[in-house]
Parts: C-alpha cells; sequence; structure tokens
C-alpha cells in the first residue's frame, strides 16, 4: 500500500494518539502512567485495596431495555446532522429489508457518567466513584448498559447518544463509537474505530461532528442473498454485547464501563421454555459479565494507556460489581459469560463452599453461537478477552440454602498470557439458592441444538485464497504483518460472496493474541503449534468470532464475506494490544 497517499486527517481533529497524550500527560503524573518507557521495564503498582466479599446483592433477573413508540428527531436515511447526527453513509439495504422484515423497532442508550458508582458496597476503601455507562429509558447510566433482547428478522435502529463529560480528565477519552459485536451489520453502524463522536469532537472517518449515531441492525443471519428471508438460520448468533470501539482509547473507556449486552432470538433459541429448544429462559436465563480492573490507594479506577504492555487487573467486577451475590431459585439457570478484559483470561469452576469440590455444567454456546451439541459435564471453561460461553447449571441438584461458589483457576500475572492452572482458585461470585421456582422448570438442554452449514470439501478448501497475518511485537507497539493500524486505509479488500481462509499466526513465545474478526463468524480448519498439528478443543468447533492465537501457533479459519460491503476490523482483543496499533481495516468490495 501506498501511505504516501493517504489522505491527512481533518486539521481541526488532532490525531487520537496525540489527543490522547496530552491529555494524559496533565492529568496523570499523581497515578501510575509515565510517558516514556523502554520494553525491559516493567511498572509496579501496589495491590488494589481489600475488598469485603458478599455485601453486593446482584438483581435475581435481568430486565430488558423497552423499545420506545419515536425518537426525537425521528430517524432518516441518511445522517440527520442538521438534527445533530453524525456524518455517516446512507443506511445499507435499509429500504429493502424493512420492506421485507416490517419497519424496525426504535431503542435508544446514552453514554453518561454515573458519578455515585459503588463497586464493593458501603466499603470504605472503596468510595462513591464515578464511572461511564449507558443509559437506557431510567435515569442514571450503569456498568454493564441496559440488555437489548432482539429477534432475528425483526430490525431495530438504535440511537446511541453521546452525553460525556466534554471535559473529562483522567484516562479514557469522551468520544464514543460503539461496536455491537459480532452481529451481521452493515459497516456505516459497525462502530468503525475512526467514526467516533462527540457534541464538539469527530473522527477522522466521519464527515460532520453530532452527538448522536443512529445504528441500523437489520437483525438478519449472514447469508441474506444466497437464502433469502433473514439469512441462513444456521448461522445464527444468541449472545452479543455492544461496547466502545474508539481508536486508541477502547480500553480505558470499556474500562470505565462502556458495554453492555445485546441478547437475539429465533424459532430454535426462542427465549420461551415452551418452544424451540426449550433452554432456560425468562429470569432464568442471566447474564454474567466479566472484567479485571486495578483501583489506587484510594480504592478509586485506575488505569495506565500509556503503557502498551497495560495494566493487571487483580480484581474482577461481575457485572459492575466485586464479589457479588445471585440469590437462585432450585432449577436451571442458563449463564451467558462474557470476558470484557481487557486483559485477563478466566477457567471458570463450579465449587462448593468448602473449596475442596467442584460440580459439573453443561457447554451449549461458544462466542454466542449455539454448539451443535452440548458438551455435557463439563468441569471448567475458558474465556480469553471477548469470548463468551453460555453454559447451563442446575442448581435443583442442591439442598435449599446451599452455598456455590463461580471461581477462577487461572492464575495470571502479567498482562501477556496466563500463568498456570491453580486450585483451589480466586472466588468471584456466590450463589445461594434461597427459594423453590414459583412454577415446574419445564426447560430442558436437548441433545441437538444448532446444526452447521457443512464445511466445503477437502478439493474446494485446497483452492480457496489464502492470507497470512502475524500477530507481533514491533517497535515497542503491536502489529500485524509489521504494520499498526491506519484508519484510513484497507490492509486487505476481499470480494464480496467470497470466501477465503485466514492464518492467524503468533511467531512469538511470550503472548497470546485473542483475535477478533467484525462481520462474519468462521469456522477453525485446524490449529498447530511449531508446525505441529494440535487438536481443536470440541468447544471451539462450532462457528467463532475470537480466536485466540497461543505462542508459536497458527490458527487457519474459513471465512465467508456476504451481504454488505464496506469498511471492518480485525483485532486482537487484549484491549491494550489493540489500542497500541495491533488492528487492522479490511473492506468488503
Amino acid at each position: 500500500m501506498n501511505h504516501h497517499n493517504r489522505r491527512p486527517r481533518d486539521p481541526e481533529t488532532p490525531s487520537l494518539g496525540r489527543r490522547t497524550l496530552l491529555k494524559a500527560a496533565a492529568v496523570a503524573a499523581p497515578m501510575v502512567l509515565t510517558a516514556r518507557r523502554t520494553e525491559a521495564q516493567v511498572v509496579v503498582l501496589p495491590p488494589s485495596p481489600p475488598t469485603t466479599p458478599w455485601v453486593e446483592e446482584l438483581p435475581l433477573q435481568d430486565t430488558p431495555l423497552a423499545p420506545l413508540s419515536a425518537l426525537d428527531p425521528a430517524p432518516t436515511l441518511f445522517a440527520n446532522t442538521a438534527g445533530g447526527e453524525m456524518g455517516r453513509a446512507a443506511h445499507q439495504r435499509y429500504d429493502e429489508l424493512c420492506g421485507r422484515l416490517g419497519a424496525p423497532e426504535l431503542y435508544q442508550l446514552t453514554a453518561k457518567e454515573n458519578p455515585y458508582w459503588r463497586f464493593n458496597g458501603n466499603n470504605a476503601f472503596y468510595p462513591a466513584q464515578p464511572i461511564w455507562g449507558f443509559e437506557g429509558n431510567t435515569p442514571g447510566a450503569t456498568t454493564p448498559g441496559p440488555t437489548i433482547h432482539a429477534r432475528y428478522g425483526r430490525p431495530i435502529l438504535c440511537r446511541i447518544r453521546n452525553a460525556l463529560p466534554q471535559f473529562h480528565t483522567g484516562f479514557g477519552s469522551p468520544e464514543i463509537t460503539t461496536h455491537l459485536h459480532n452481529m451481521h451489520t452493515p459497516s456505516e453502524s459497525d462502530g468503525y474505530a475512526g467514526d467516533y463522536y462527540s457534541a464538539t469532537r469527530r473522527g477522522p472517518t466521519i464527515t460532520s461532528p453530532g452527538y448522536f449515531h443512529d445504528h441500523f441492525y437489520p437483525n438478519c443471519c449472514a447469508g441474506i442473498d444466497e437464502y433469502g428471508g433473514y439469512g441462513d438460520s444456521r448461522e445464527a448468533l444468541g449472545t452479543l454485547f455492544y461496547h466502545d470501539h474508539t481508536e486508541g482509547v477502547t480500553a480505558p473507556n470499556v474500562l470505565r464501563g462502556l458495554s453492555g449486552r445485546y441478547n437475539i432470538y429465533d424459532d430454535l433459541d426462542t427465549g420461551n421454555e415452551q418452544s424451540g429448544l426449550r433452554l432456560p429462559s425468562g429470569p432464568y436465563d442471566y447474564p454474567l459479565t466479566f472484567g479485571d480492573r486495578r483501583f489506587d490507594v484510594d480504592g478509586r479506577l485506575t488505569f495506565d494507556q500509556l503503557n502498551p504492555e497495560g495494566v493487571m487487573g487483580d480484581k474482577v467486577i461481575v457485572n459492575g460489581k466485586i464479589e457479588p451475590v445471585l440469590r437462585v431459585a432450585r432449577r436451571k439457570y442458563r449463564f451467558r459469560l462474557l470476558n470484557t478484559g481487557p486483559t485477563r483470561f478466566y477457567e471458570f469452576v463450579l465449587q462448593n463452599a468448602g473449596g475442596n469440590g467442584i460440580f459439573t455444567f453443561t457447554n451449549i454456546a461458544n462466542d454466542g453461537n449455539l454448539l451443535p451439541a452440548p458438551l455435557l459435564n463439563q468441569v471448567n471453561v475458558r474465556i480469553a478477552p471477548a469470548e463468551r460461553a453460555d453454559i447451563v447449571i442446575d442448581f435443583g441438584r442442591f439442598p435449599m440454602g446451599t452455598e456455590l461458589y463461580l471461581v477462577n483457576q487461572l492464575v495470571q500475572t502479567t498482562t501477556r498470557r496466563p500463568d498456570r492452572v491453580q486450585a483451589p482458585g480466586t472466588r468471584l461470585l456466590k450463589f445461594v439458592i434461597d427459594r423453590s421456582p414459583p412454577e415446574p422448570d419445564t426447560s430442558v438442554v436437548p441433545s441437538v441444538l444448532r446444526p452447521l452449514r457443512p464445511l466445503p470439501s477437502a478439493a474446494e478448501i485446497a483452492a480457496l485464497p489464502v492470507r497470512r497475518f502475524n500477530f507481533e511485537r514491533a517497535s515497542g507497539m503491536w502489529a500485524i504483518n509489521g504494520r499498526f493500524f491506519d484508519v484510513f486505509t484497507p490492509t486487505i479488500s476481499p470480494a464480496r460472496d467470497s470466501t477465503e481462509i485466514w492464518e492467524l499466526t503468533n511467531l512469538d513465545d511470550g503472548w497470546q493474541h485473542p483475535i477478533h474478526i467484525h462481520f462474519e463468524e468462521g469456522r477453525i480448519l485446524s490449529k498447530s503449534v511449531n508446525g505441529v498439528p494440535i487438536p481443536i478443543p470440541p468447544n471451539e468447533r462450532g462457528r467463532k468470532d475470537v480466536f485466540v492465537v497461543g505462542e508459536r501457533m497458527t490458527v487457519r479459519v474459513l471465512l465467508r464475506f456476504r451481504d454488505f460491503p464496506g469498511r471492518y476490523m480485525m483485532h486482537c482483543h487484549n484491549l491494550t494490544h489493540e489500542d497500541h496499533a495491533m488492528m487492522l481495516r479490511w473492506d468488503i468490495v
């Protein structure tokens, strides 16, 4: 690619790296930030203050955000810049898909500061403090933000407003661009990293400033041109999440709280225990969002966004709280586990109060995709940043009053990779079985879940084009094929309706990279270490959008590019690596 001819940034919009450095340098000297550091130097932070476990109670059920009857101003096909919308391209295939599927349901989320968030109850070591989150239909931003319940074949238009404090100091930056991970979404609604906006500033890839962005989510499966209707139902997802994706500050913005959940249902995974697969539903379909965090000596959230190594969180928040309690009924629950990062990997087990007994569960989904068949009698599940796992726990096996713990047994002392599995582990969440369900448990986990589209034949796979991507350290930053992220220039441009094989390679032996590819789910064809094939784990044999590339590993992934042209991204979902340039733009043409 010719970098000498790339378009310069808008002179009124300084590069995000420069803006972040200036802002951080002005306010962070008393914290842990240092603007100049060699790779050999390691900043040793004091541990977070002591926490008091089991004082925060999670709500008994997750209440979804309700749609609105109207938005003001009304949504438009082209950007309503006069009404305050950021510049964007017209919604792709809007009239066609809404004509086929019906008018979109209307939602609104507002990114705001909540000045009085408590992570650990009234613990004096952790005062009420500002977080950033999303506000739904009732006043007050939360982290995670409100959950949206969607359905395939019913489009949504979601207006996302930016009401963050524009003169913010500290880590993070009050511009946003929101990515719905990993919906099959037109590119102008995908949350491209350069499309950040606020009331006063705009990113380099949008045409005018604004304080909201209307995202069109058709809620179609991949393959709408090939199969008609709302696409190939074998490509349906279930567990998604939305999060900030602003160039250069995704890690600190997400760490401040800018993420939320998006569940989507269809004729199989119906959200109703009386139809389809009859999986646990309603109050018994519960999202659990995990993130590692570090707090300073005053109990306030801290982060070093200038350090390409990032910061290893020594506390874990579960749905925004440290060591909370969830009271459950004696019946089956579906838990949608999500690792929002920024850095830590987890290996979860279900443990008794004595710490000397582990109980089984059923794994039904990976990365939001139902597996072809459930994995029964599992004793652990590992998730890297941005990976998801849906598990079913049957609390009906235990007597009333039983206390159980969701425990992380994966030791990780640096931001580079997990160290080892070690029992008994760290307790993150306490379950208390305190009631019988008001109605009989009619939910089931059937022996067949969602079928997979057959892979191409061996001869067809051998004929497909292959692209190779090496994820590496370069000049103290993080790179792909020796190049840093260029917001203006696509690295590759696959053709619409084509199929390719992408080889994701990590030649280093010091890091692991959870690689996320936007837009389409992929299928792992093979994995190898030092050129020697290794088995694909059972939970990775379905469709995925995050691929953990371990030390000296190559992962071969089959990908299709369907339905919508435009800009998309691939990046490491260790958010510090992403912010420090381990990301590339790719365009469907």
